[in-house]
């Protein structure tokens, strides 16, 4: 049986390589033998349990993060991403498809910024949280000021990430 061009249908030409059914991996690609497709390849064996533990750990560093000031999340949620679609593309999905951090890290990725809410909440969270610090713990006007310069350190950071609107 012939396609329209005159090809026989389920078999590759004799110059042309066998297309793979399933899609490949890491592990089975030579350097420069297989085309690219753009989207990353999933790594099986050891080399996924090794991207698994280091997306978790950038995770861990990205809720930290997220609740201590002047340590940065989206750097460490993006890695976390990186990883993931490397090791388990399912987690990944999970973790762009969450309530909280899904939004932020797809117009980072798709967009390349952050939607001016986000930006509002992220500065809100960094104050509250070194106002708090200082209520709280009672440090010395050295150490608080300490704590105040390299908040605004991270204010000063959030206040130049690139801006973005969500249409639609």
């Amino acid at each position: 049986m012939k396609d329209a061009a005159g090809s026989p249908i389920g078999r590759p030409e004799p110059d042309q390589p066998k297309v793979p059914d399933e899609p490949l991996v890491a592990d089975e690609v030579d350097s420069g033998d297989a085309e690219t497709t753009g989207e990353p390849m999933k790594s099986r064996g050891c080399r996924r349990y090794l991207n698994l533990l280091v997306a978790g750990f950038f995770f861990v560093l990205g809720v930290l993060g997220v609740l201590l000031p002047g340590l940065p999340a989206t750097p460490f949620l993006l890695l976390t991403s990186y990883f993931l679609v490397r090791s388990s593309p399912k987690l990944n999905e999970r973790l762009l498809n969450s309530k909280f951090i899904g939004p932020i890290l797809v117009d980072w990725q798709v967009h390349g910024g952050v939607t001016p809410q986000v930006k509002r909440r992220a500065i809100l969270l960094v104050v509250v949280a070194v106002g708090l610090t200082l209520y709280l713990t009672g440090e010395s006007w050295r150490t608080g000021m300490v704590v105040v310069v390299l908040a605004t350190i991270g204010v000063f950071v959030i206040w130049l990430l690139p801006v973005v609107s969500r249409k639609g």
